[in-house]
């Protein structure tokens, strides 16, 4: 393998990652349209060859699932397209989703070899190949089950309940799903905008779980249409995967204002309700004028993005700089290519309002301090700096917290004082037989770190249930 490296050092040609096309910005800022136009069988063929096939493979060790990603590049690498797809799938069940919306520069990118002299592999372009070269050619991952009596619930269709079903249906379980949204995909449907993540795809990943067996309940709020006593009546064991759908607030004079929205509730309105098509669907938002997002993750990106796109003027508002920012490099160059102003090192003290509606917001100069708990500079404000800055509408998007709803109606639940379910390391909680992963634990986590925990708890669940009887009777 060192003599492999050093003659990929000398071959300057592969130092860089083949280009890939993108949506013009002049075009891409009037429309809701995917930004990658993604490899063509020629260029993923050429990206994938550049992988020099390492012995030690770190690429695999840092993905969150462990796809065989050495083995997946060199099928590509040779145009065994769906052998590429068939190796993917087997650990991650829904690649065209993870390949376009995953981190990957901190994870199996971040490791790869190549991104010590030149661009690391593009491995989540690649996985969004073969998944949508799957998809175009009607291939399908083939498997038997041997079926079991014994049923699992699932709550919640995000990420980490999605990878918990599958893995479960692939061991012969019974999984009914329950989802309090009308449609099935958590997160992915209301989270990611188009742009970045197609609504087709969405519904065409979800749709490998009825393929394999899954049955969906939609519209069902677990603790109100259903209660989780009937739940625990019902089933073996239980899976909680209900996300962190919960907005962070400010806690700062003017949060009630008309016009100030939490991320969660714009992205909302936007994705799932359609609101860019209005009056098409009638979902209103208001976004004239100039729109102030505070936060710099990749929920502030997605909902300045969005509001760019619908017409505004878009203002994002950071106590840290950019190079701090938690945002994927990729949204963070989008968004800057699109005219986006990022305002560094200010920080919120007010909302400030007019007869109910917001007119702007009182900020307040930082500079960087030492380093906090994150690692990051700490923000520390600057003495006497206050200034206002005028908006039409404001973005909350600091993060989020679990379902205070579901919570509420689960007080046996063990949860922390920020209301994350507490687990031990088989991601079982205190209740018997009740098992939680996802954002649910952890208040916000990456797709495919989502992806991971699912598949950890359906070992743990079936460990569980290997040593239980015929299953429970009865319909929820």
């Amino acid at each position: 393998m060192i003599i492999i490296a050093e003659v990929y050092v000398m071959d300057t040609n592969k130092k860089r990652r083949v280009a890939m096309s993108e949506l013009p910005v002049k075009d891409r800022v009037k429309t809701f349209d995917e930004v990658p136009l993604g490899y063509t069988e020629e260029q993923a063929i050429l990206e994938a060859g550049r992988c020099i096939q390492c012995g030690n493979a770190l690429c695999i060790k840092d993905c969150p699932v462990n796809v065989d990603i050495k083995t997946f590049l060199k099928q590509v690498a040779e145009g065994d397209f769906k052998g590429a797809f068939l190796t993917v799938k087997k650990d991650n069940p829904i690649p065209a989703i993870a390949g376009r919306v995953c981190p990957q520069e901190i994870q199996c990118e971040g490791a790869c070899t190549l991104g010590k002299i030149g661009d690391a592999s593009n491995i989540g372009q690649l996985e969004s190949f073969v998944a949508d070269w799957a998809r175009k050619n009607n291939v399908r991952e083939e498997f038997d089950i041997e079926e079991k009596s014994q049923k699992v619930a699932v709550i919640g269709s995000g990420p980490t309940g999605i990878s918990c079903a599958v893995d479960l249906r692939k061991k012969g379980y019974q999984v009914v799903m329950y989802e309090a949204l009308h449609k099935a995909g958590g997160v992915l449907q209301y989270g990611i905008p188009e742009f970045r993540l197609p609504r087709d795809i969405v519904d065409e990943e979800l749709s490998y779980l009825s393929d394999i067996g899954v049955e969906i309940r939609l519209n069902r709020i677990i603790g109100q249409n259903v209660s989780f006593e009937e739940l625990r009546d019902e089933y073996d064991a239980i899976f909680i995967g209900t996300g962190a759908g919960a907005p962070l607030f400010l806690g700062i004079d003017g949060e009630k204002l008309n016009g100030v929205y939490s991320a969660n509730e714009f992205l909302i309105r936007v994705n799932l309700m359609k609101a860019y098509k209005f009056p098409e669907y009638d979902t209103p938002i208001r976004v004239n004028g100039k729109v102030g997002v505070i936060g710099a993750g990749n929920v502030a990106m997605d909902s300045a993005r969005s509001a760019l796109r619908l017409g505004a003027e878009v203002h994002v508002l950071y106590r840290r700089t950019n190079k701090e920012a938690p945002a994927r490099e990729e949204e963070m160059r989008h968004a800057m290519e699109e005219g986006i102003d990022f305002v560094e090192l200010v920080a919120p003290k007010r909302i400030l309002g007019e007869d109910g509606w917001v007119k702007g917001i009182e900020l307040i100069k930082m500079k960087l301090g030492e380093p906090d708990k994150s690692g990051r500079p700490r923000p520390v404000p600057v003495d006497g700096s206050e200034f206002t800055m005028d908006f039409d509408t404001v973005v909350v998007a600091l993060g989020t917290r679990p379902n205070r709803l579901f919570l509420s109606r689960t007080p046996e639940l063990e949860t922390t004082e920020k209301g994350m379910i507490v687990v031990d390391d088989n991601m079982a909680t205190n209740i018997d037989g009740v098992f939680a992963a996802g954002d649910a634990i952890s208040g916000g986590s990456t797709v495919i770190q989502a992806l991971g925990e699912g598949r950890k708890a359906a070992e743990a669940i079936s460990v569980y249930l290997s040593d239980k009887g015929d299953g429970k009777a009865g319909s929820v």
